[in-house]
């Protein structure tokens, strides 16, 4: 009896102390969950939930309204019956804004205080306008680059380097032959893969030019052994450079680091310009600065397009601007994309799904226009294609010639623009135009002048009583560009005192030709020459006779009264 009475006592302590260890378990268990739920701690498998099953399943239909109300999107999870309960953790969101993401990826160390910093930090916070106009210009780009930067694992400081080098300006061409957002020379373009050639610039190309200058940087940073600030100034001045200036500091005893070489002016200003940037984005409002929103979600899709494509016929098909195609697609000089690829075309992400559909519907041999010409008595290839705005290596290949000899009577096709070649606004050739025609202030004079055998921009220069990178820039060359016979060049002269009281302003006029005109009749009606006016107007001026309804673009000196 007493082992009987002795049993049941035991029993019922076990029983009491199992129910006591239960309720502390729970509440520990409710204390770990909250504090799980604070920190948004990784997901839990059924293998680690052990005495969480013992929470009790909460009835979201007892929840009070109040209780819901003051919920928000965060505290609001879905719950779906199951035999275990799953925490997930929230996802953290995506910035909106593209220069929270370039902040978010800063690797450069930008706690520096140098007067050459200083001095680029004053000029880029005093000119806000300057910044924004930049941006802007960035816009369609920055999304890609700063996309292709995290995934090499490149400092986002990078991003801001086509700001420095060209102001976010595809066209942007330095008088020392750079070209492109990211200004590559041509030598070291040809190096990372971007061909040049009459159809397209592969420096200016956003995609082409991009990856080659990761590719370029990566190099130049395991070249300098991890050193960021040695990579860029070798960027800008070329590696060679860099290393004679650390060869030179190591034999005088002299420290390396970048702010303490003998560099080219350039080059000295060209870092701290990116720190200077840097710092700026990262903290806008110790600057008085608020940066220009841009969406961080891609402005462009790449479109494979299979072959050549008129340029205007694919902005018709984008339904948008031919500037906008042209502005995602700088590479390309001409009327339509190369013969010889890329075969791509970066549309805009709103428009590429019903280009595809259109561009799907069009035979090939509509994707670009065709004339049909037969040779004549003193024709050759190159006044053929000179005439219809190509080149001979295209005349070759489309009608698979092997030399450079043809015969009266042979037809050959020709590819044309599909559209006025005026309309072309950012071809090279029409923005060469455009370059030339605009003064470098109100009271120059252009004298028109056709390279001759044996000329220099030094002895052009010279004559006029100008400098050969003058004469460059309002050519829109490089000093060291090939300078053939008969190429048109401008020349901007000081007016004479007799001539100061006219001043020189141009101003673009578009003729339609009427019955009975010729262009030396409409060259005397406006005071220019024909030749001027076949130059301004490639597609128009190659005929021999110019039709009714011809449309010629004529630069006019509206004050001067002509």
């Amino acid at each position: 009896m007493t082992y009987k009475l002795l049993w049941v006592c035991l029993t019922s302590l076990l029983l009491t102390a199992c129910q006591t260890v239960s309720k502390v378990e729970t509440s520990n268990a409710s204390d770990d969950l909250e504090t799980t739920e604070e920190a948004q701690v990784v997901e839990a498998s059924p293998e680690h939930i052990g005495i969480i099953d013992t929470v009790p399943t909460v009835n979201v239909d007892e929840a009070t309204t109040e209780e819901l109300a003051a919920a928000t999107d965060d505290d609001i999870i879905e719950v779906e019956e199951a035999d275990d309960i799953v925490i997930v953790a929230n996802e953290p969101k995506e910035p909106e804004d593209i220069w929270d993401r370039v902040r978010a990826g800063y690797q450069l160390n930008l706690d520096i205080d140098r007067p050459r910093l200083s001095s680029q930090l004053r000029w880029y916070s005093s000119h806000p306008r300057y910044l924004d106009r930049v941006s802007k210009r960035g816009e369609r780009y920055l999304y890609y680059i700063v996309d292709e930067l995290e995934k090499a694992g490149i400092p986002t400081e990078i991003a801001l380097l086509p700001i420095v080098e060209s102001g976010f300006d595809p066209f942007g061409y330095s008088h020392g032959r750079a070209s492109g957002p990211w200004q590559f020379i041509p030598s070291t373009g040809q190096m990372y893969g971007l061909d040049q050639t009459w159809w397209y610039d592969g420096r200016r190309d956003i995609i082409g030019s991009t990856q080659a200058a990761i590719a370029y940087l990566t190099r130049l940073h395991k070249m300098f052994d991890g050193n960021w600030l040695h990579a860029l100034a070798s960027y800008n001045s070329g590696e060679g450079t860099v290393m004679r200036a650390i060869r030179k500091n190591k034999r005088a005893g002299k420290p390396t680091d970048f702010w303490s070489l003998d560099l080219p002016r350039e080059t000295r200003a060209y870092v701290p310009k990116l720190i200077a940037l840097a710092k700026i984005i990262k903290h806008p409002e110790k600057y008085n600065y608020e940066t220009y929103f841009i969406p961080n979600k891609p402005y462009f899709d790449v479109v494979n397009i299979g072959g050549q494509l008129d340029l205007a016929q694919a902005a018709q098909m984008a339904d948008i601007s031919i500037d906008e195609v042209y502005l995602l697609n700088p590479g390309f000089n001409q009327w339509a994309t190369s013969p010889d690829g890329p075969h791509r075309l970066l549309i805009p992400v709103s428009k590429a799904k019903n280009f595809r559909t259109k561009l799907a519907e069009i035979p090939n041999k509509e994707r670009v226009t065709w004339v049909r010409y037969t040779v004549k008595a003193g024709d050759n290839l190159l006044l053929v294609a000179k005439q219809h705005n190509t080149t001979v290596n295209v005349l070759q290949s489309v009608n698979k010639i092997s030399s450079s000899l043809i015969r009266v009577g042979q037809e050959l096709m020709i590819p044309v623009a599909g559209n006025d070649i005026e309309s072309y606004t950012l071809s090279s050739h029409q923005r060469l135009l455009a370059k030339q025609s605009r003064a470098p202030n109100r009271n120059k004079i252009k004298i028109n002048y056709t390279v001759n055998s044996g000329d220099s921009l030094w002895l052009i220069a010279n004559k006029y009583g100008t400098t050969s990178k003058t004469l460059a820039r309002w050519n829109g060359m490089g000093l060291g560009d090939p300078l053939m016979p008969g190429k048109k060049l401008v020349v901007w002269l000081e007016p004479k005192k007799s001539q100061t009281a006219q001043r020189s302003v141009m101003k673009k006029v578009v003729y339609t030709i009427r019955s009975g005109d010729s262009l030396a009749k409409v060259a005397n009606k406006f005071k220019v020459s024909v030749n001027d006016i076949r130059d301004w107007n490639p597609r128009v001026g190659s005929k021999k006779y110019v039709q009714p309804g011809d449309r010629v673009t004529l630069m006019i000196n509206v004050v001067a009264g002509n």
